[in-house]
C-alpha cells in the first residue's frame, strides 16, 4: 500500500513538472475596453443596452430627451430669418429709373425723327434759296430748328446716363446697407449649425464594434455630458499580458508569433495562436543591484500577445505562452 502511494505521488509530480515545463510566460488575458459616456444633458428617454450585448459600430442605443436645444434651435432660425426680412431691395426704385430711361429713349426716338424730316426740309429749302426762289431767312429758321433738335436729342442722352448712375448708386447704397443686416447672419449660421451639432449628441450612437462589459446608467435616469453610460470592449481579439524573464528577452522580437496555452477543463491546455505586439522597454520587479548571474533572472519585462478569440478566452483568463 505504501508503494501505490509512492508511485501516484510520483506521477502527480512529474505531471505537474511536465505541466509546468510546457510554458515560458504566463499572464492573464485582457481587452481595450472603453468607457462611452454622454454628451448632452438632459433624461436618458431609450436606452437600449444590456451588459453581454454586441454592438455595432454606429449603432443608435438611445436618445437623450433635448426638448430645451430643440427650442433655441427654433429661436435661432427665426433671427436668421429675421436677417433676411430686414434687408432692404433696390429693386423698386430701380425699376421707376428704368421707366424715366425708357420714357428718355422713346422721345430721343420722336426727336430724330422730327430731326430726319427737318433735314429733309433744310435740303429742300438750300436748293430753293440757290434758285432765289425763297428767302435765306427760311434756310435760317430751318437750321436753329435743326440746332434746337440735336440739343434735344443730346439732354436727352445726358438724361439717360444721369438716370442709369443713379441706378448704379442705389444698388450701391442697398449693398451698403444689406451687407451690415446680413453681417450679423454669419454668426447666426454658426450658432443654429452649433445648436444642430448639440442636438445630433442627443443621439446616443454606439461608437466601436464589441460587447457591453458594464452599465452604468437605466433609462429615465438624468445624465450630463462625460458621465459615463457604459463600458465596452472588443472581444474578438483579447491580449495577453505576460512577463518573461531578462534570460528570455533576447529570445522574443515584435510581431514575432507564439502559441498560447490555456486550461481546457480537462486537466489539459487549448492551444491558440498569438502575435507579440509589444515588448516593454523597462523591466519590472528589479533589484537594486545586480551583482551575480543568477541575480539577473529577477529581471522581469511585460509582454503583449494578441490571440483571436473563437469565444472561449474570457477577461481574467490565466494563459500560458510558449516561445
Amino acid at each position: 500500500m505504501r508503494n501505490k502511494i509512492i508511485i501516484i505521488l510520483t506521477t502527480i509530480a512529474l505531471a505537474c513538472n511536465n505541466r509546468e515545463n510546457t510554458s515560458d510566460a504566463t499572464g492573464t488575458f485582457e481587452a481595450e475596453e472603453t468607457i462611452i459616456s454622454a454628451e448632452a444633458a438632459g433624461k436618458l428617454t431609450q436606452f437600449n443596452v444590456e451588459e453581454g450585448t454586441q454592438l455595432k459600430a454606429g449603432q443608435p442605443i438611445g436618445t437623450i430627451d433635448c426638448s430645451n436645444v430643440h427650442l433655441q434651435r427654433q429661436q435661432a432660425q427665426a433671427s436668421l430669418e429675421a436677417l433676411r426680412d430686414r434687408t432692404n431691395s433696390a429693386a423698386p426704385q430701380i425699376l421707376i429709373y428704368q421707366q424715366q430711361i425708357a420714357a428718355q429713349q422713346s422721345n430721343i426716338a420722336v426727336l430724330r425723327e422730327q430731326l430726319a424730316v427737318q433735314q429733309r426740309e433744310q435740303q429742300r429749302i438750300e436748293n430753293l434759296v440757290k434758285a432765289d426762289a425763297v428767302p435765306s431767312k427760311q434756310l435760317d429758321d430751318i437750321n436753329g430748328a435743326i440746332a434746337v433738335l440735336r440739343q434735344q436729342i443730346t439732354a436727352a442722352q445726358s438724361q439717360i446716363g444721369v438716370l442709369q448712375n443713379q441706378i448704379k448708386a442705389q444698388r450701391e447704397v442697398v449693398a451698403i446697407q444689406n451687407r451690415g443686416i446680413l453681417s450679423e447672419s454669419d454668426p447666426q449660421r454658426l450658432r443654429v449649425a452649433q445648436i444642430a451639432d448639440q442636438l445630433a449628441r442627443c443621439t446616443i450612437t454606439n461608437p466601436l464594434s464589441g460587447t457591453v462589459l458594464t452599465k452604468y446608467a437605466e433609462a429615465n435616469e438624468i445624465t450630463a455630458p462625460g458621465k459615463a453610460l457604459y463600458k465596452i470592449a472588443p472581444l474578438d481579439t483579447l491580449t495577453l499580458r505576460a512577463y518573461v524573464t531578462g534570460n528570455q528577452l533576447p529570445m522574443i522580437k515584435l510581431n514575432q508569433s507564439v502559441q498560447v496555452l490555456v486550461d481546457d477543463g480537462k486537466g489539459g491546455y487549448k492551444t491558440n495562436p498569438g502575435t507579440i505586439t509589444w515588448i516593454s522597454s523597462k523591466a519590472e520587479f528589479t533589484p537594486k543591484t545586480i551583482q551575480t548571474r543568477e541575480e539577473r533572472q529577477n529581471l522581469v519585462y511585460a509582454i503583449k500577445i494578441k490571440v483571436p478569440n473563437d469565444g472561449y478566452l474570457k477577461i481574467g483568463m490565466y494563459g500560458e505562452v510558449k516561445l
